[in-house]
């Protein structure tokens, strides 16, 4: 909960009264298994997910089975805040590695951010946060090539991990697979693979199974064109 609270802070003030009151919230604790979805298309939910440990994603799914990942949550995100206002599920979620979620009550939500309006600004300032970060992923898949969009969502993940003090910019977890990493670019894992492979080439990461390092962040930000404004709404 307190990597929930250093996001909100992030980018919006929250008083002392305030920051008690989101870290007295109670939550109920999910263990969710890697490969799991544990909410479906179509579901009606009373509860905002967390994420306290792992790594989330949020996909659509065709008709056929085909699976489009449109969002990754890292721990202190939470993964559905729209919902706490239309409490229809419109796109699931699964844990790309083993994962635990805290589900907080919309009534406990929607409570908090009446009494306390800061909390209330952060919360729309997270929503906001999370549609500019799907609209670069549009442009990204729609627009980039496979080099660019590997490249993009590197530095992406690096920022957001580095605003939760969980790295330093330049080294993090990234627990997905080469095919999780197609679900999310537009790209099959061969393609992946082959990107990946050049990327280590150009001395531009290091990438073991579940980690990434930004060898060379400058060439890696021009090669994604990447622009952290987006990740910030202050």
């Amino acid at each position: 909960m307190s990597l929930f609270v250093q996001r909100l802070e992030s980018h919006t003030p929250i008083g002392a009264e305030a920051r008690d009151a989101l870290l007295s919230l109670p939550a109920q604790r999910q263990e969710v298994r890697a490969h799991t979805d544990f909410i479906q298309v179509g579901s009606h939910v009373e509860h905002a997910s967390l994420v306290a440990e792992g790594l989330v994603g949020r996909f659509g799914q065709t008709g056929d089975g085909r699976r489009q990942i449109v969002a990754l949550y890292i721990p202190g995100e939470v993964i559905d805040l729209q919902t706490v206002i239309v409490p229809h599920v419109t796109t699931a979620m699964t844990a790309l590695c083993n994962s635990t979620v805290l589900k907080i009550a919309h009534d406990d939500l929607r409570a908090i951010g009446l009494k306390h309006p800061e909390i209330a600004t952060a919360f729309w300032r997270s929503c906001v946060l999370d549609s500019g970060i799907v609209a670069q992923w549009l442009v990204n898949i729609g627009q980039r090539p496979a080099r660019s969009r590997l490249a993009h969502l590197f530095c992406e993940m690096a920022t957001r991990y580095r605003t939760l003090d969980q790295s330093d910019g330049r080294r993090y977890r990234l627990p997905m697979t080469q095919e999780q990493l197609g679900d999310a670019l537009g790209l099959t894992s061969v393609h992946v693979n082959r990107t990946l492979q050049g990327l280590r080439e150009e001395r531009l990461v290091s990438v073991a199974r579940d980690s990434i390092e930004i060898l060379d962040w400058d060439a890696l930000a021009a090669a994604g064109e990447f622009d952290r404004t987006y990740l910030s709404a202050a």
